[in-house]
């Protein structure tokens, strides 16, 4: 009786929340996010150009200027939040759900999403403050609060972004590398979940520095490891890739067979194709500026550029790759699946194709991207903790700790709960977050174009900024 009400009910919170995301991820969420991304893309004369130079600065050092990480640890736990079960699951999920077209918006999305990446990223260092002992805090909520004078708006963003560390950050993760895992080497979901949660937990106590320590080691090899299996399988189904290619262009216009005409084919296809894009770049959601504005870096158009390529890295690389093989995979095959376990069972059955380690290839590269991006989530989370409570230091330590322990926890407790639900509260709650992010790019794109303007257009890229940034302490005396 207790199983049969535990599936009633999970049964009735996946079709709430399929109704909700129906309502958030209709028109309305569409324009916003990709009218952002088009809107500043042009505001900014096309800062995807200033990729090659985005790229070198990631590389180079300064340990001169003020900071906490370097530009590339910066990149890495950002990217490291951002590469995870997404690049594969999330993208099984949306080519089963959108259909084959889902992966062209999530190829735009990238695309467009690397201007709204600087925008985020130029802010969050613009509007960052310091503590005492030297440590920088920023992200949409201090955008808020000092460039629009409306903290409480901050604290919102702060409130969901927890939300969504436990959900998108941390169960999602943990739940699908246990059951792949599992499943690829025979071994119970709990021993896999003991596993990452050991790993977890063991980073985890050494603090921001050993999460961006590990994470700038592992999120280059962990990328090298799965462009070499997407680039076995390219030329495994290479017959395939033209028909491959043609159909996701094709899907993403044209009316599916049950979608109800021009616009509910269009729709189906950009709803999932754009949400799961934004699950896997994370442009417009707020999280990279959080672990941005930590960065050693002369002025924020630096750090902004730098932060820009990680939609690159991302979406149009690894996703693109992921929805290439996975579409070729299924015209291979002939077939596909529905769902959760659809999605799933279409990564497996197209991984299982590269003889002998094609399995383990999958599994292996699910463990990595889990574990990396729940690191790089511990910092959001901890972040937010600190801002919502930041009036009373004890309240912060007492907190954090415990966030930590609780952490530890769901990151085993997420291997044993139902994937698809954990994946429609998701996407329900990164709407939430993005919103006020994206409005605050959109209310502040002046300054967004004033400095960008003074440290790209007209040269001073190696300008020091003016100012320091404030003590926090300072701002909590003055809203007082």
């Amino acid at each position: 009786m207790t199983d049969m009400l535990a599936v009633a009910t999970t049964a009735a919170l996946n079709d709430f929340f399929n109704s909700v995301n129906a309502v958030i991820w209709g028109w309305p969420m569409l324009i916003l996010l990709l009218g952002t991304h088009l809107f500043m893309t042009l505001r900014l004369r096309f800062p995807q150009r200033h990729l090659l130079k985005g790229i070198r600065l990631s590389v180079s050092r300064d340990d001169k200027v003020d900071g906490d990480v370097h530009p590339f640890a910066a990149l890495a736990t950002s990217l490291a939040g951002q590469i995870g079960t997404g690049n594969i699951v999330g993208v099984a999920t949306a080519v089963l759900a959108g259909g084959p077209g889902a992966v062209l918006w999530c190829w735009l999305t990238g695309i467009f999403g690397m201007a709204t990446k600087y925008c985020e990223a130029l802010l969050g260092v613009k509007y960052r403050v310091r503590t005492h002992d030297g440590q920088m805090l920023g992200g949409p909520m201090y955008a808020w609060e000092r460039g629009l004078g409306r903290r409480w708006v901050g604290a919102l963003f702060a409130f969901f972004t927890l939300l969504v560390s436990f959900g998108l950050g941390n169960v999602l993760q943990g739940n699908a590398v246990a059951e792949v895992v599992g499943e690829t080497y025979h071994v119970s979901v709990y021993v896999t979940a003991a596993l990452l949660t050991l790993f977890v937990g063991i980073v985890i106590l050494f603090g921001l520095n050993g999460i961006t320590q590990v994470c700038s080691r592992l999120v280059p090899f962990m990328a090298l490891f799965y462009i070499v299996g997407c680039i076995a399988l390219l030329v495994i189904n290479w017959h395939w890739l033209d028909d491959a290619v043609v159909l996701i262009c094709r899907a993403a216009f044209t009316p599916q067979a049950m979608g109800g005409g021009f616009v509910g084919g269009f729709m189906i296809a950009a709803q999932h194709g754009v949400s799961r894009g934004l699950l896997s770049n994370e442009s417009g959601l707020g999280s990279g500026p959080i672990i941005d504005a930590s960065a050693r870096t002369r002025n924020p158009v630096r750090q902004a550029l730098v932060s820009s390529t990680a939609p690159f890295w991302d979406t149009v690389i690894i996703c693109a790759l992921t929805g290439i093989i996975l579409v070729s995979s299924m015209l291979a095959l002939g077939g596909g699946g529905s769902g959760d376990g659809g999605a799933k069972l279409l990564t497996q059955q197209a991984f299982a194709q590269i003889p002998l380690v094609g399995s383990h290839v999958l599994a292996v590269s699910l463990f990595v991207f889990a574990a990396s991006t729940i690191l790089s989530w511990t910092c959001y989370g901890e972040k937010m903790i600190r801002y919502i409570f930041r009036s009373s230091k004890r309240a912060q330590r007492f907190l954090i700790v415990g966030y930590r322990v609780l952490w530890v926890a769901f990151t085993f407790v997420g291997a044993v709960l139902p994937l698809e639900l954990v994946w429609n509260v998701g996407t329900t709650v990164i709407a939430l977050m993005a919103v006020p992010n994206l409005l605050s790019i959109l209310l502040l794109q002046r300054v967004i174009v004033r400095d960008t303007r003074h440290y790209l257009w007209e040269g001073h890229l190696d300008e020091e900024m003016p100012e320091q940034p404030p003590l926090e302490d300072d701002i909590v005396k003055r809203r007082r």
